[in-house]
């Protein structure tokens, strides 16, 4: 429930799922937010369940007097305006529990930004939802996202026609101490054989949805979605933040999630990973950030880089996903019931207060 005017200020209850490295940041930033007020905090460890949401942000931050729980029915019985809904999974019958309860979602996951993507039977639970509930549902971060989505709707805006985009994600991930995440989930140091399709169909269904719903904003509904991949290889064993790269196993990927309109790649998406520049093939690379080129009559070139350094890109990397959902909440909570996406929504401006 919406919180009274205070000094002319409306603020919206919002209640944090999961606690995770994402979840942490937006908790903080609705906690620092001068119109959103956290209202509670659900965690999936029963660990975590009683403790403070203050001690759950990773950082210090000191009491909150709102403790985390481990059972939804508690969060539903808060009557919270919006949820920050940023799990690892999905997990679609919480997200319609939500809903139809009457409390809205925005979130980090991939799964509702292009309403037709989803499977049909979901996508219809998810709007059965919103309208028993008179709710929405808002999928948003940094990539996907504002890079796919955001941005490129912004520059295209002075086009009238358009021949390609292509948006390059550059991330040196030699500093990333997570093991288990370059290791065993993206392949990195892995033999080249090793990296198959698994990797290729996991970008095109988190980037494709995206593409599709880009494409829809300008008018030019996309045929199909495709992703190839390449890999490049430690030329020496190296050390890196998380582990060891053993010469000849898998040190850079790039993958490229296209969308492709009569024959031709319209939107493209290009993931280009890496923990060394010393690699074979040699690949010419850019620092962490992003590069984006727009071909048309007005055609554009431009970079957009993270200043930060490689030491502490992993703690501050979190604000650039985290910081676009915090900023929706009070568009979602105003918006129409259902799926909404970028393209419906009102332009998102962070409200700094």
């Amino acid at each position: 429930m919406t919180e009274p005017l205070r000094h002319g200020v409306q603020r919206y209850r919002v209640v944090q799922w999961a606690t995770g490295n994402i979840g942490a940041r937006t908790m903080r930033a609705v906690l620092e937010h001068p119109k959103l007020t956290l209202a509670g905090v659900y965690v999936h460890t029963p660990a975590k369940s009683g403790l403070d949401a203050g001690e759950l942000t990773g950082e210090e931050f000191g009491a909150t007097g709102i403790r985390a729980t481990h059972d939804i029915d508690e969060i539903l019985a808060l009557d919270a305006d919006c949820v920050l809904y940023t799990p690892r999974t999905c997990d679609f019958d919480e997200v319609c529990a939500l809903l139809s309860s009457g409390v809205n979602v925005v979130s980090t996951r991939g799964e509702f930004h292009h309403a037709p993507s989803l499977d049909p039977v979901v996508r219809k639970r998810i709007e059965d939802a919103c309208a028993e509930g008179g709710t929405s549902v808002h999928s948003t971060g940094s990539s996907p996202g504002f890079i796919t989505e955001a941005l490129p709707i912004v520059l295209t805006s002075i086009q009238r026609r358009l021949d390609a985009l292509t948006i390059d994600e550059f991330a040196d991930l030699s500093q990333r101490d997570s093991p288990g995440l370059l290791f065993e989930v993206m392949g990195f140091g892995q033999p080249p054989a090793d990296f198959g399709e698994q990797r290729l169909t996991g970008l095109r269904d988190s980037f494709g949805p995206s593409l599709r719903l880009l494409a829809e904003a300008l008018g030019t509904p996309l045929d199909s979605v495709e992703a190839t991949g390449e890999v490049a290889l430690a030329r020496r064993s190296t050390t890196i933040a998380a582990g060891t790269l053993a010469e000849g196993t898998v040190a850079a990927q790039r993958i490229t999630v296209s969308g492709l309109r009569e024959g031709r790649s319209l939107l493209r998406f290009r993931a280009n990973w890496y923990c060394t520049t010393d690699l074979d093939p040699a690949w010419d690379l850019r620092s962490t950030g992003w590069h984006v080129s727009v071909e048309g009559d007005a055609p554009l070139d431009i970079d957009l880089r993270f200043p930060v350094p490689l030491d502490r890109m992993a703690a501050m990397s979190p604000s650039y996903t985290a910081n676009r959902a915090v900023n929706a909440v009070p568009f979602v909570c105003t918006a129409a019931p259902g799926i909404r996406t970028t393209a419906d929504l009102p332009q998102i401006v962070a409200d700094l207060g």
